[in-house]
């Protein structure tokens, strides 16, 4: 895949994001830095890239779906959707500190849900995690949860839409 053949070949090194620190505990903060034009999940790899074109501004650690391998097939499943989609909101008022809505299910995730006599689910979103929990371990739903302290800096640097692609 593309990232990985980026860092196979040494070519790209993570940059600062010129998110502003947070000493105050502000959960809004500001982004100064280059457009983020994409996001990038590796599923297996558990890493989440932010790019400007081709060029990685911040890679981050996650976790996952109860139930990670695959893609989602119907509500409740506990897998995270793979493909192309969009961040299409943004949530400052999130269950889980802050969050960005990921656009699932496209028509094609309702078909074939719909196929197995079943809803697809959806409110798929890149959200922090609750106190008390490892951001990295699989815990949720089908969504993808970093830090608080992570969630913050990617909220402030991803607007919508913006196109976001989850590799297996």
């Amino acid at each position: 895949m593309f990232i990985r053949s980026v860092f196979a070949l040494g070519a790209a090194a993570a940059l600062s994001a010129c998110a502003a620190s947070n000493p105050a505990g502000e959960k809004f903060r500001t982004y100064n830095g280059p457009e983020v034009t994409s996001v990038y999940i590796d599923k297996s790899d558990r890493a989440m890239y932010l790019l400007h074109n081709e060029e990685v501004l911040k890679t981050y650690q996650f976790g996952l779906g109860f139930a990670p391998e695959g893609h989602k097939q119907f509500e409740g499943d506990g897998r995270t959707p793979e493909g192309g989609y969009w961040i299409d909101a943004l949530n400052p008022n999130s269950n889980y500190h802050l969050s960005l809505r990921v656009s699932y299910p496209n028509p094609a995730d309702t078909a074939r849900a719909g196929s197995m006599g079943r809803s697809p689910g959806g409110n798929i979103f890149i959200h922090g995690t609750p106190t008390g929990v490892d951001s990295t371990t699989d815990w949720t739903a089908g969504c993808i949860a970093v830090s608080n302290d992570e969630i913050e800096e990617i909220y402030s640097m991803v607007k919508a839409p913006t196109p976001i692609y989850i590799m297996p």
